[in-house]
């Protein structure tokens, strides 16, 4: 009782303090409005948002191509003015521009070092010093030393090179000093399971393979399953000496002593053509095996020249990178910055921030001491600093509680209306900003779609302009990217400069151009910027890609919707891949095939939200095998639908599909986070499945589009 009336006293004083704010914010209101009026003229910030970037060029009952409206900016005009067509000409021409200035940085480890914990456990935490830097110049002399070191190995113009690796600076200047000599940089992502990178490997035929110290024991455990590799290069691990037991052989060389042989041994590059390839990215297929996306130096210029046209560079600018280079999206954008003469300080998400897993208790993590302006992300990192500064901001008192939620309302209010809230955001949201350094200005989304919330909620905490954009491996990225005076959330932007992107009519999904109020279809893109086509498959390539009037095309599968302002919109996936918040691939076909091998499934449809990091699942079980799970579980005399209703079934045959999932070798992103038992059979008479017993899964979706949110909420 007492205890009750406390509550209530409390409460009582917490909302006569916030009313208190509420009245003396009214009164602020009053006095600032005809200052901040005139001062942020917030008609012109809603006319820049609202005005059209892009319009209509052809258009029937059956597609509409849209274009962009906005002309080429300074940098474009120059790149064309310099005949920049190859990526080995953007690194020649960035350091007779920028010379001496910053480039690419790295930050020292100084020791390693035993930390114990408040429960006693041990962690080894990173003694970090400052950052080390290379210049302009030094960057292109040492990827010049690393082609010509990489050539004395052996390595011919035109060959394929696999480089596997975290992202680093090395990981840069290699590559370019690959470019240097014709020679293919073939990617794959430092995460990638065992199957994927044999069969990367093997595909591509490499006989060298580029990677660091610490995948070096990956490589060590499937040597004998990449026969044709002859030769690995690695980077060095600041403390360690690596350990090159068990590569017998094969010749192990470090990345130090190919620069020495290359400074040694000159020999005369072979510079690309613009239609040479220039990397081969490995993207996963509908049938879960990895695609290799053929990208030439052309794909790569014309993108950048897209970027140069949206992404505005201040002289300060540094950008901290730690995303996969192995992805074209970061890969395009650290290339952008190369370009403009913007500094690249290197990171991992393992001393990111002051709170990293590898920063030592008291030490500052990448990002304090950086203090970057720009930075890429996806939207799960996006989605990670909104839940800490939930978690963050649940941890205060009732009252400090309160007290951010109405400051959260207030901004969410004016921001909306075209001002910002310079006096609140010194107050209150600075705070937020330290956690990335206290100077971030840029962040750049890509890899799969940002959340409306996420992206709202950390451009008001952080105070940062969030910028996302829309593309796929197969059009070298940047596809659509969102104007930097859009204040909507949830959309990808309009088409870039160079691309045309056609809406067409999916008739089996209802998504027509003639529908209203928006035109929806597949999106299908155009530009210099679209790949090649996949590697080795032709038939594929000749499926996805195609020419019309000159200019490569790509069906994206993409379902998108577009504003009256030329502003695409992602509604829906046509295949059943799906991509997943932080970028993950998802055949749902194959998962669904792999759990049906499972004896308590009968039927199962498969749901990626590409908003959320994971998938969920509908389940029909087999009846028999539920009912024999129940008696192990001693749970008696429930009829079929009662036991599909329990939550204590749910739990258990969730078990049972994670255990058989991993048996079949799924990976973490593929085993579906959350399941629904459902009680009715799907059959032909009810819709569900097709004559050949397929899934209808937008059916299956939207009749438990419910379950489906209730899986995701909780």
């Amino acid at each position: 009782m007492f205890i009750e009336k406390d509550t209530n006293m409390n409460n009582f004083w917490i909302q006569c303090v916030i009313k208190a704010i509420s009245y003396a914010g009214l009164v602020y209101d009053i006095l600032s409005f005809p200052v901040y009026f005139l001062l942020q003229r917030p008609w012109s910030r809603r006319s820049m948002s609202h005005r059209i970037k892009a319009k209509p060029i052809s258009s029937d009952n059956t597609q509409i191509t849209y274009r962009s409206v906005d002309p080429p900016r300074e940098i474009h005009l120059k790149m064309v003015q310099a005949n920049i067509d190859t990526l080995e000409k953007m690194l020649k021409y960035m350091k007779e521009t920028h010379q001496e200035k910053l480039c690419l940085g790295t930050r020292q480890v100084l020791s390693e070092e035993d930390e114990v914990q408040a429960n006693g456990k041990v962690f080894k935490k990173y003694k970090m010093g400052d950052y080390t830097w290379r210049n302009f110049i030094e960057t292109e002399q040492e990827a010049c030393n690393f082609g010509y070191g990489i050539r004395k190995l052996g390595v011919k113009p035109k060959d394929n090179v696999v480089i596997f690796s975290e992202t680093r600076a090395e990981w840069m200047i290699a590559a370019h000093g690959l470019f240097k000599h014709s020679c293919t940089i073939v990617t794959i992502y430092a995460t990638l399971g065992e199957e994927g990178i044999i069969h990367g490997v093997n595909e591509t035929e490499v006989s060298v393979i580029i990677t660091s110290h610490e995948l070096m024991p990956k490589l060590r455990s499937i040597l004998d399953k990449i026969p044709k590799v002859t030769t690995i290069i690695f980077f060095e691990d600041q403390l360690q000496k690596t350990d090159t037991k068990g590569f017998e052989r094969i010749k192990t060389i470090s990345y130090s002593k190919v620069i020495e042989a290359g400074i040694k041994n000159k020999v005369e590059p072979v510079a690309p053509s613009t239609n040479d390839t220039a990397i081969i990215m490995y993207t996963s297929g509908s049938t879960g095996t990895p695609k290799g996306v053929l990208i030439s130096h052309g794909n790569c210029i014309a993108t950048l020249k897209c970027f140069c046209d949206v992404v505005e560079i201040h002289p300060d600018d540094i950008l901290l990178g730690f995303l996969p280079l192995a992805h074209v999206f970061e890969l395009l954008a650290e290339s952008v910055c190369l370009l403009t003469g913007v500094p690249i300080g290197y990171s991992s998400p393992n001393t990111l921030i002051d709170s990293s897993t590898k920063i030592m208790k008291g030490s500052k993590g990448d990002a304090s001491v950086l203090r970057p302006t720009c930075i890429t992300a996806v939207p799960l990192i996006l989605d990670r600093i909104c839940k800490g500064i939930t978690d963050k901001i649940n941890k205060g008192s009732p009252l400090q509680k309160a007290i951010f939620k109405y400051c959260y309302d207030y901004k969410v209010l004016w921001c909306r209306r075209g001002f910002n809230t310079p006096l609140l955001d010194f107050i209150i949201f600075k705070k937020i900003t330290k956690l990335m350094g206290g100077r971030l200005r840029l962040m750049i989304s890509g890899g799969a779609p940002l959340s409306a919330e996420t992206h709202e909620q950390i451009r008001l905490c952080l105070c940062v302009d969030v910028c996302q954009g829309y593309g796929l491996t197969e059009t070298t990225t940047a596809s659509c990217v969102m104007d930097k005076h859009d204040m909507t959330y949830g959309r990808v932007g309009a088409p870039s400069s160079l691309v045309d992107l056609r809406l067409i009519n999916w008739e089996e999904g209802n998504y027509r151009v003639t529908n209203k109020p928006y035109p929806q279809g597949e999106i299908v893109i155009g530009s210099k910027s679209v790949a090649m086509g996949y590697y080795k498959m032709p038939e594929l390539s000749k499926e996805s890609f195609f020419e019309e009037d000159g200019k490569r095309w790509f069906r994206t599968g993409d379902i998108g919707e577009i504003y009256p302002d030329g502003v695409l919109k992602i509604i829906d996936r046509k295949k059943d891949l799906v991509k997943l918040q932080a970028g993950e691939y998802v055949s749902l076909g194959r998962v669904e095939a792999e759990m049906k091998t499972c004896p308590l499934v009968e039927n199962i449809c498969v749901y990626g939200d590409p908003s959320k990091h994971y998938c969920v699942a509908l389940v029909v079980p087999a009846e028999k095998m539920l009912m024999e799970l129940a008696e192990n579980l001693n749970i008696h005399n429930k009829n079929f639908e009662e036991l599909c209703a329990s939550p204590i079934i749910e739990k258990a045959v969730a078990r049972e599909l994670i255990e058989h999932a991993k048996k079949c070798k799924l990976e973490k992103f593929e085993i579906p986070a959350a399941i629904t038992l459902c009680k009715d059979t799907w059959t032909t008479e009810t819709g569900m499945v097709t004559a050949a017993f397929k899934i209808k899964r937008k059916v299956i979706q939207e009749r438990y589009k419910e379950e489906i949110k209730r899986m995701y909420a909780s």
